[in-house]
């Protein structure tokens, strides 16, 4: 029988990485020398030798070369976040237009509300969309001790303060919510804003932990109002984009003038 002589491992795609040995992977390399091309990440990993063993030496390629490493590194985790941005924008841009699509299809003020109630949340991916509205002078919520057969401008508009899915608010409560200068805001954490939370919310103001709030102008038959999307989640914050609420809610403005003010 002849004798046993030992020689390396040839390293292959499919080799387990315990039988692989230092002179293997070295062979490897020499036979695919654009390995590292497009694993730029796995040598920020790698441990490479100094040129000098002084300890008063600074290998200064060396650092310049992790620099680079920590560079690209930093250049990927931007990219990978704009990517997200994006993604995430795209999808908040595909739900507004479907929230607008929806608003346009209503044929009626109860139809409108309908869609408001109970369409805008799953569309937008909320968990609450309400209305509120500065109530005209001389107007109470019904069942108020002091309601009762009095004078609204406009049958539509009586119509739809009374109804108790719409907020009433004080006058002057949109521009003490809103700010006088402001036509959105946006709230990471509602907390201690009782005016927004247990007025605009109502019955689910517990279940609203950020808001987006965002002005209706009045009309000849509206009053200045508000819409506002609640959210369990810290969906909204200041600093975030305002202009697809903002436009959302000139649409929904649109369609309230539409269907409340008769023709002129």
């Amino acid at each position: 029988m002849g004798r046993k002589t030992d020689k390396p491992a040839v390293v292959d795609d499919q080799a387990p990485a315990d039988d692989v040995s230092g002179d293997a992977v070295a062979d490897y390399l020499r036979r695919h020398p654009d390995f590292f091309t497009d694993r730029l990440d796995l040598l920020s990993d790698m441990t490479a030798p100094d040129r000098w063993s002084d300890d008063g030496v600074v290998d200064m390629q060396r650092f310049l070369a992790e620099r680079r490493l920590t560079e690209i590194d930093d250049l990927r985790n931007c990219a990978q976040e704009v990517i997200e941005t994006s993604r995430t924008n795209m999808s908040v841009q595909t739900r507004t237009h479907a929230a607008v699509l929806a608003l346009l299809s209503a044929a009626d003020l109860e139809h409108l509300l309908r869609i408001i109630n109970d369409d805008l949340p799953l569309l937008l991916d909320v968990d609450v969309v309400t209305l509120g509205f500065e109530t005209p002078g001389g107007f109470e919520a019904p069942g108020s001790p002091e309601s009762g057969p009095q004078a609204v401008p406009g049958k539509a508009l009586g119509e739809l303060l009374a109804l108790s899915d719409v907020q009433k608010l004080r006058q002057g409560g949109v521009d003490g919510i809103l700010g006088a200068e402001e036509n959105v805001r946006l709230l990471r954490d509602i907390g201690d804003e009782t005016e927004v939370g247990g007025t605009l919310f109502g019955a689910a103001a517990g279940l609203a932990r950020s808001a987006a709030l965002a002005r209706l102008r009045p009309g000849r038959e509206v009053p200045a109002g508000l819409v506002a999307l609640g959210s369990r989640e810290s969906a909204f914050r200041p600093g975030q984009g305002t202009e697809l609420i903002g436009f959302l809610a000139r649409v929904l403005e649109s369609c309230l003038h539409r269907l409340v003010e008769p023709p002129a």
